[in-house]
């Protein structure tokens, strides 16, 4: 871990895929530059809504709430998830929970008491 956090943005870019390499080196998307900024800074509270930052070893250690449509999900970057994207780690859909049928859902159901 020591040899990853001591590597620069370049170095640690070319230990990814082409895809995550490209976004890495260019920066263009003007949250991932804030984002990477106010871990720079120090703050103690980081919030975002980008996901598609990708979690350098800057980032190892801390905890950042990310966005997932409806509230801010908190995220501890650990070392196994260099490389990957915030958003990978902050699910945007629930899990379904299925009950029970529904009254009149079939014929057995009539026999069903009502909740």
């Amino acid at each position: 871990m020591e040899e990853l956090s001591a590597m620069s943005n370049e170095d640690f870019a070319n230990l990814l895929n082409s895809r995550k390499r490209r976004s890495l080196l260019r920066l263009n998307r003007n949250d991932s530059k804030k984002l990477l900024e106010k871990v720079d800074s120090g703050k103690s509270k980081l919030r975002t809504h980008s996901r598609t930052t990708v979690i350098t070893p800057k980032l190892v250690g801390k905890t950042i709430e990310v966005y997932n449509g409806q509230k801010f999900i908190p995220i501890t970057i650990t070392e196994e998830m260099l490389g990957f994207y915030l958003g990978e780690f902050s699910q945007t859909r629930r899990i379904a929970s299925h009950k029970g049928t529904g009254v009149g859902a079939t014929k057995s159901s009539k026999n069903q008491g009502k909740k």
